[in-house]
């Protein structure tokens, strides 16, 4: 279970870590509720600039909560409440002029299965571009070629753009899904668990494109995999649940240091497979 101080000397140590710039995402004693029920608590964390963050943690821990409260896309599940500050670039999300659809489309989010909209590849990638901007055909279609390019995915179908995005593997449902938030130019990427339901050959193509994207925007991962957070990410954070199944975070540091010397026992007994 989490004691009450495990955060304290790790969050020193990131802090100091992250000192030479400003994070992309800085998280503040953030405390989440679906209703009255308390589902995360007392969460700090910085997630760097143009970096890999994981989450990694038993299921039921809040991670997939915490993700979900970086954009505010948790409020379309019900009604929610939180406390504690989330500031993007600065910026407090949770401020009373915030722009949603702006907010998410500056955070965008791909879920754990494709979910690619039942119309054509070009239409699913411009999507988001349409409602948000008024662009011509020309400047449309150069926004889908580099934004399946940047998804690893133009080579693939760029002879049958307008055949329904329905028709693609599984792993290219997953890419195509990238690509539509990456169309929209967001500044960070969140990914919940986004290769669970792929095979090991799509799962790899989605790992090498996360490696890309990290030099032009910040991304945010949740994964039960630790060996892909091992392989993809800069900083792993490590979550648990205590008694009353309330998530909060135990360790927040380099991935090296959380997978090669963590300093609290849960999260060594976590990396070593213990538990979870």
């Amino acid at each position: 279970m989490v004691p009450s101080s495990s955060y304290s000397t790790s969050s020193k140590n990131m802090n100091d870590t992250l000192s030479t710039t400003d994070p992309a995402i800085n998280v503040t004693g953030l405390s989440f509720f679906y209703g009255t029920k308390k589902v995360l608590e007392g969460v700090s964390l910085q997630i760097p600039q143009q970096q890999v963050t994981a989450m990694i943690g038993p299921s039921g821990c809040g991670k997939s909560t915490l993700l979900k409260a970086l954009n505010r896309i948790g409020e379309l599940e019900g009604t929610v409440k939180v406390t504690g500050k989330v500031e993007f670039f600065g910026q407090d999300i949770y401020g009373q002029k915030v722009n949603l659809n702006t907010l998410r489309r500056q955070i965008g989010m791909v879920f754990q299965r494709p979910n690619p909209f039942p119309a054509s590849i070009y239409d699913n990638v411009v999507y988001g571009v349409r409602i948000a901007e008024n662009k011509n055909r020309g400047e449309l279609d150069e926004i889908v070629e580099s934004a399946l390019v940047g998804a690893a995915l133009w080579n693939e179908v760029k002879d049958s753009l307008h055949k329904s995005a329905l028709g693609l593997s599984g792993g290219q449902q997953q890419r195509l899904c990238i690509a539509r938030a990456l169309a929209v130019k967001p500044k960070v990427l969140l990914m919940d668990e986004p290769c669970s339901a792929l095979d090991p050959i799509s799962t790899l193509k989605v790992e090498e494109l996360i490696k890309t994207l990290k030099g032009q925007l910040t991304i945010a991962i949740v994964t039960h995999n630790m060996q892909q957070a091992s392989r993809v990410s800069d900083y792993t954070a490590f979550f648990n649940a205590d008694e009353s199944r309330i998530g909060q975070l135990v360790e927040f540091d380099t991935t090296e240091k959380i997978f090669t010397d963590p300093t609290d026992l849960q999260t060594r007994d976590y990396v070593a497979g213990r538990f979870g």
